[in-house]
């Protein structure tokens, strides 16, 4: 596994993929954290679901002087570009972004990113863990969590990538 990766997190404001409220990116380079990003976005016409804003906790006066995600692109792009992708929930966190990219009429393929990235969640299913929801792994790992909030969900999800030899002890140990 390399120790050179990116990871990232979205929250939604509705149920729609395109729907981006807040992103969080973790930049790991030879096993230690050394950049973070996080930004609130506008989602399209502000728009929320009382459902999401109940998990989260952002709502349409959080994120209404906040950057568009065409706003906000050339910033997250640059720290994308080519780079190992980890997620927690890889196939939604891949969707999100491909299809906000979409909405926006960016193009997903100019990032030179893997068809499919690393996943913590299938990694940690894969070595016996019963339930892999992020907080689950995170408490059992050790693993500071602010759940729903994204740079915290991106943070975690990099100590539990770095923590995954960790894992393999455990298991072995019982």
């Amino acid at each position: 596994m390399s120790k050179t990766f990116t990871t990232i997190d979205f929250e939604l404001a509705t149920a729609k993929y395109n729907s981006v409220c807040a992103v969080g990116i973790v930049d790991v380079v030879d096993g230690k954290i050394v950049n973070e990003f996080y930004s609130l976005v506008q989602p399209p016409q502000n728009r929320y679901m009382w459902q999401t804003s109940r998990v989260h906790g952002i709502k349409p006066k959080h994120t209404a002087e906040a950057p568009t995600f065409i706003d906000l692109f050339p910033s997250i792009k640059d720290l994308l570009v080519s780079k190992h992708m980890v997620a927690h929930d890889e196939l939604l966190d891949r969707s999100v972004l491909k299809e906000t990219m979409n909405f926006y009429n960016l193009p997903f393929q100019e990032l030179g990113l893997e068809p499919v990235w690393e996943c913590t969640s299938k990694i940690y299913r894969s070595l016996g863990f019963a339930r892999t929801k992020l907080s689950i792994c995170c408490e059992l790992m050790g693993v500071e969590l602010k759940h729903h909030d994204a740079l915290s969900d991106a943070r975690a999800t990099a100590e539990l990538y770095l923590k995954v030899d960790d894992a393999i002890e455990m298991k072995k140990l019982g």
